[in-house]
């Protein structure tokens, strides 16, 4: 089953000041994401056991998204630069209860 995707809105803002590389570089792993959203090695820990991530090593951004399988949802919280974890603690802030 493919799942849908969808963005929180912060998370949407975060999206569109990426450059067209790192865009297109996410799009490709969220792209294979959507068929298969329960990576276990992506799998975040703590207050965020219900998240993945994808990481693009070179740049040091991360996304963090959160997995909805009762409506085949997959919703993209937050997009960022690792620095200092700051990306995981929008994460935290925006998640949804499952």
């Amino acid at each position: 089953m493919i799942y849908e995707l969808h963005f929180h809105p912060l998370a949407l803002k975060e999206w569109k000041k990426l450059g067209k590389n790192l865009q297109e570089e996410f799009k490709k792993v969220l792209k294979r994401r959507l068929e298969n959203p329960h990576v276990a090695s992506a799998g975040l820990r703590g207050s965020l056991k219900n998240c993945y991530k994808i990481k693009l090593r070179q740049s040091g951004y991360r996304l963090v998204y959160q997995v909805n399988d009762n409506k085949l949802i997959v919703t993209v919280i937050a997009v960022g630069k690792r620095n200092k974890n700051v990306v995981y603690g929008d994460a935290d802030n925006r998640q949804e209860d499952s």
